[in-house]
């Protein structure tokens, strides 16, 4: 049988906040088993490992965990964690709507770190490890209470650990401020991920944000260094790529999945794109 890529939610695990889950690393796996297999997240998971052993695969990149301190993983990346053994640390999953919840404008869109490759922090400083061991117990603490009043410091001691994970690995970007550009091309991406298999022109998603194409592949410049198809084909590549290295359904069902009037279509796309053949890059994996 041909296996497609799950998408997980909080709600599959029956949190008592919906948007939010915090627990020991050590119960994590055990708890969740179908984090084992490649899977996407439709929530953001912050991995605090203070001794552990295994592998986390995000896309096409290993993490061993021996040798990490902090992994960031966001939504829609397919990943695995696979821990041997014990694990200590501490696990935090939260949804985008955990925060829109409170704030009008979307407060992640202030943090560079999670638009970038690098989300994994390798060492701490004993006085970074010691903050972040504090948070950690702090908020934990308050979310074993399960009080909805507790809601809010929960948000707050979140807000504070991004903040100080922005300064270690985005720290040209710590007093990054709320742009109505930056949102424009947050709102573009955002649509791109749900509507990118039916719609792959950029006049399509500049009706939708009501500006205009010209608008758009200029606002997409300044911001990215990259045209509004630009974003649009880099995409579909990663999605193309997820499904060739994750799932074994055939070039013709990819093709299908992706939105494409033929596998010659695609076939032609992605060399294009990658360099090789589809055929050749599930080789190679």
């Amino acid at each position: 049988m041909h296996t497609k890529i799950k998408v997980c939610n909080l709600a599959q695990f029956d949190t008592d906040f919906q948007h939010l889950l915090i627990c020991d690393l050590e119960d994590f796996q055990a708890t969740f088993q179908e984090l084992q297999m490649p899977h996407k997240n439709d929530f953001y998971t912050i991995l605090f490992v203070d001794d552990a052993i295994g592998v986390v695969q995000i896309d096409n990149a290993i993490v061993y965990l021996e040798q990490a301190k902090i992994i960031v993983i966001e939504p829609g990346c397919v990943n695995t964690i696979n821990f041997r053994g014990k694990a200590r640390g501490k696990v935090i999953c939260f949804s985008e709507t955990f925060f829109s919840l409170r704030y009008n404008n979307n407060i992640l869109n202030h943090f560079g770190f999670l638009e970038t490759e690098n989300r994994v922090i390798s060492e701490l400083s004993e006085s970074q490890s010691e903050k972040f061991e504090s948070l950690l117990k702090l908020i934990h603490q308050e979310y074993l209470l399960h009080s909805e009043e507790g809601i809010n410091i929960l948000r707050s001691y979140i807000n504070i650990i991004l903040f100080e994970l922005e300064r270690l690995l985005s720290p040209e970007n710590v007093v990054r401020k709320t742009d109505v550009k930056l949102d424009k091309i947050n709102q573009f991406k955002k649509l791109i991920e749900k509507h990118y298999s039916k719609h792959k022109l950029p006049s399509y998603y500049a009706d939708k944000l009501n500006i205009t194409t010209n608008h758009l592949n200029k606002l997409c410049k300044e911001e990215t260094g990259r045209t509004a198809g630009d974003l649009i084909r880099k995409h579909i590549r990663i999605e193309s790529q997820r499904q060739l290295r994750f799932t074994t359904l055939s070039i013709n069902e990819i093709a299908d999945e992706l939105g494409f009037e033929s596998p010659s279509y695609f076939i032609t796309f992605f060399k294009k794109q990658v360099g090789i053949t589809p055929e050749q890059f599930r080789k190679e994996q």
